[in-house]
């Protein structure tokens, strides 16, 4: 018999350095949704250190009903079996109906590992999420079998219903610094630290797909670039514009790029400002990647290419021809 639960929504807040991250607000939206279906309350767990008071209210300000905040200096970075003993005795005691992430280093590794522990399931990588009429279970819906299919998974016998969900997929709720809402200082207990793991420090990485997901600019290249060599053209405008290189997945299968470049469900899920698809014709898996982009440019030398369709400004003519142009005329611009 499936155990009756409240029908509350959590949502999992990130930070790092004490700053919140943006997906935390991104997912606080996805959840606002889900609990106004629900009836329930929406709420935003977090837990870390140096969260500010400012912070803690923003997450108020965009759409959170409460804040759980557990912030101590042993908190100050993630280890997955510490974070989650403080999950697991949060979601005993409150026993909310979703608990959802964003599909990042941090939510992937903690969330399914919390979902052993309560014994409930998890649905990685959601792309869409909602509530079914009549029953109230959370359908979860996600890429299947290598990108080809879209299933939607439901957790009928187990609470909370916990997904994970692909950052960029969707923007975050404007902040209201009206609303009201409730921040609960939760006080650490030592005993749910796990002192196996000691965080000695922690090093960025260098790479030119750094903030890939981040940027305000995306330039991606595809098929059309005929071959590997011809990505320089990519890399060169997506300097000169202080953008970010991405590639479809054709491009990497073909060996041209590396797959931390790969934009679309089976690689990273980008909402920059500007995106460019040069050569690139628009399969599904790629469209359903870029969807939240604000303006969309296509370039393409096939006048029915997909990726036309949807583009704000289509270009049909040779990338080979196009891209030296539009550099040229960007120096001109900047003189």
């Amino acid at each position: 018999m499936t155990k009756k639960t409240r029908n509350d929504v959590w949502t999992l807040a990130e930070q790092y350095g004490g700053a919140l991250k943006a997906v935390s607000y991104e997912i606080l939206g996805r959840g606002r949704s889900l609990a106004d279906k629900l009836g329930g309350k929406l709420t935003s767990v977090l837990i870390g250190d140096g969260v500010s008071e400012s912070g803690l209210e923003s997450l108020i300000a965009r759409g959170a009903d409460a804040v759980y905040a557990v912030q101590s200096p042993e908190l100050k970075y993630f280890v997955c079996e510490t974070y989650s003993r403080i999950l697991e005795k949060l979601i005993r005691e409150h026993e909310p109906a979703v608990f959802l992430a964003a599909a990042t280093s941090t939510g992937r590794t903690l969330m399914p590992y919390t979902a052993v522990k309560i014994r409930t399931g998890l649905t990685a990588d959601c792309t869409e999420l909602d509530i079914e009429e009549g029953t109230g279970y959370l359908l979860q819906t996600r890429p299947a079998i290598g990108g080809n299919i879209m299933a939607t998974i439901k957790t009928p016998c187990h609470r909370p219903q916990m997904a994970t969900v692909r950052p960029k997929s969707s923007r975050p709720l404007p902040a209201d610094d009206s609303r009201g809402g409730e921040i609960l200082r939760i006080p650490l207990d030592r005993a749910l630290i796990d002192g196996r793991t000691q965080v000695r420090g922690c090093r960025r990485e260098e790479a030119d797909t750094l903030g890939l997901d981040e940027a305000d600019i995306v330039v991606a290249g595809g098929r059309g670039l005929k071959k590997g060599e011809n990505f320089h053209l990519i890399r060169s405008l997506a300097r000169q514009l202080g953008g970010a290189v991405g590639a479809s997945r054709d491009a990497v299968d073909r060996g041209w790029i590396s797959y931390p470049h790969q934009v679309g469900l089976s690689g990273k899920t980008v909402s920059p400002k500007i995106y460019i698809g040069i050569g690139i014709s628009g399969a599904i898996q790629h469209l359903a990647g870029i969807k939240t982009s604000e303006i969309i440019v296509s370039i393409n030398s096939d006048p029915d290419a997909t990726l036309h369709r949807i583009a704000d400004l289509a270009i049909v003519g040779d990338a080979f021809q196009i891209i030296p142009e539009i550099q040229k005329r960007l120096d001109e611009k900047r003189r």
